[in-house]
């Protein structure tokens, strides 16, 4: 072949393989469409033991509950980056745990017996109480050692997940289905005992996925109704300062509309505070599609319409509640060894958490802060995954009102504009999924009533923003290390996290989204009435 027709086609295939597309991004910003709590972003830690194993993989390490170390400096200064967190304590086998006062030096582990709640029982050594083998804990090594770590006390949300399957037994009918009332005696010692110490509580949920289609266990609509009244009873009893109160949260499963219409339909008004939905929309940990799943924006948006009926099973039923993500892991049974960790999962968990926001959730969860393959940290080192970095930008970008934007450009550009948590102005969060593409973004007033940008002090002549630029190490998405703005994230001498800086740019020129990029982007010039 000639040497020039070679060049010639070797800059088309190069052309055809890298393009770029000027998007214009309306912005309606007279008034917002959904408003998030002030701490919408939160983490769970699983009961999870180390020998709890999916597909022949066993990622939980000592990140379980009753394992792990929050003296590790790692961890622990990931968590206070948050200052607060919201942390989530519950999970699978959650609703076999029993709390005891006493003075155990020792603690049962978890044993893995067939037919026991997936697959794990108590050791027979210990004590029986009605026919039920327990573990007992909450002194040393216990629960309350682990949650009430001095600083948890002033710098996490806690929300603590109570069995509520005490009181209840298998039906004769269908094994799955528990009967009966619940019974709060244990955790009535619970919630004394943390009066007792001036521990923080800042919610109860009531149970783990036994709502509609239960994995392991099912719990009837009207009797999970009547417990949680209950539950809701005695936390108003045992905290009577209403200010201090700890919120109520249930029914913490997946979502089924008759199930969950029937359960709102039978609670009173003000007794449930959030109501907590779990999804797993990217199907299981080993599927080999998954990175062509969470690149798909046709296939992410499938899901809107769960958080879509939830919503409006609460504003029709209980609009005195507010809907909640529980959990979400993306990838259920530990996520994937390969993907969960990865750069590339921060497209479907960003995505989620702003489709979320503008379908008027007030919280989401992450499965996990630590544990398994889809832990914010890493399982061994606790040293941060790539989604840590883009979920600590938000919490500290992405104020709580929400605005609608919209724009004509390509499904594989998602945005999400949100008042600035940081100041004045808005804070855009814009994700490139596609791997050829370049967008450059304009900011446009979709009423063509107000000014795009407006004068700011002290910035001289030029008004600039702030951009954060999220990107792969050597353009790998799924690599384990991130860049801000072309340099990669690590930790300080000291362990701590690393200070995020953003870079300068003239406002008035186009936001550039790279390819397989994550951009938050401070406008303090951005007039948007709303975010008065």
């Amino acid at each position: 072949m000639d040497v020039k027709v070679s060049l010639c086609y070797l800059v088309l295939l190069l052309f055809s393989l890298s393009s770029a597309e000027d998007v214009k991004l309306g912005v309606k910003r007279v008034t917002s469409i959904a408003i998030t709590d002030n701490n919408f972003i939160c983490a769970t830690l699983d009961w999870w033991p180390a020998n709890k194993c999916n597909y022949g993989d066993c990622p939980w390490g000592q990140t379980g509950i009753l394992n792990l170390d929050l003296n590790n400096k790692i961890l622990t200064n990931a968590i206070k980056a948050f200052n607060p967190l919201r942390i989530r304590l519950g999970g699978s086998v959650e609703d076999q745990i029993v709390y005891q006062f006493g003075k155990q030096k020792k603690c049962p582990h978890f044993k893995k017996k067939e037919g026991g709640l997936f697959g794990f029982k108590y050791k027979d050594a210990f004590p029986k109480r009605d026919g039920t083998k327990y573990m007992t804990f909450l002194t040393k090594p216990g629960i309350v050692l682990i949650t009430y770590h001095p600083f948890l006390n002033t710098i996490v949300k806690l929300i603590f997940g109570l069995n509520a399957l005490t009181g209840k037994k298998n039906s004769v009918e269908d094994k799955l289905n528990w009967v009966g009332n619940w019974n709060p005696k244990n955790a009535i010692s619970l919630m004394k005992y943390t009066i007792s110490k001036g521990y923080k509580i800042d919610s109860y949920e009531l149970g783990n996925e036994l709502c509609a289609e239960g994995i392991e266990a099912r719990v009837d609509s009207v009797q999970y109704a009547k417990d949680i009244t209950r539950l809701r009873h005695i936390v108003n009893l045992l905290y009577p300062d209403a200010s201090r109160r700890p919120k109520v949260l249930g029914p913490s499963g997946f979502y089924g509309k008759e199930w969950f219409q029937s359960f709102l339909l039978n609670v009173a008004p003000g007794v449930v505070d959030g109501v907590t939905h779990h999804i797993y929309n990217l199907g299981a940990g080993v599927d080999k599609d998954l990175i062509n799943k969470i690149q798909d924006p046709y296939y992410l948006s499938q899901v809107a319409e769960t958080f879509k009926s939830v919503a409006q099973a609460v504003k029709e039923f209980t609009p005195w509640a507010a809907p909640w993500v529980g959990e979400a892991g993306g990838a259920y049974n530990r996520g994937s060894k390969d993907v969960s960790h990865t750069f590339v999962n921060g497209f479907w968990y960003l995505d989620q958490l702003g489709m979320t926001s503008t379908l008027n959730h007030k919280v989401y969860c992450r499965q996990t802060l630590a544990g398994g393959n889809y832990g914010l940290l890493n399982t061994t080192t606790f040293i941060p995954n790539p989604d840590y970095y883009g979920v600590i930008l938000w919490h500290r970008l992405m104020g709580s009102k929400v605005l609608l934007v919209s724009h004509e450009g390509s499904p594989f550009l998602r945005a999400y504009v949100h008042c600035s948590k940081k100041g004045p102005g808005v804070t855009v969060l814009l994700i490139n999924m596609s791997n050829s593409t370049t967008f450059n973004v304009s900011l446009v007033d979709d009423m063509n009533l107000y000014p795009i940008l407006k004068t700011v002090p002290g910035r001289g002549q030029k008004t600039m923003r702030e951009e954060y630029h999220l990107t792969p190490k050597d353009g790998n998405i799924q690599s384990d290390v991130v860049l801000l703005n072309g340099t990669p994230f690590q930790l300080t001498k000291s362990l701590d996290i690393p200070e995020m800086k953003p870079q300068l740019v003239d406002a008035s020129f186009p936001i550039t989204a790279k390819p397989d990029s994550i951009i938050f982007i401070h406008v303090e010039s951005f007039n948007a009435p709303t975010c008065g």
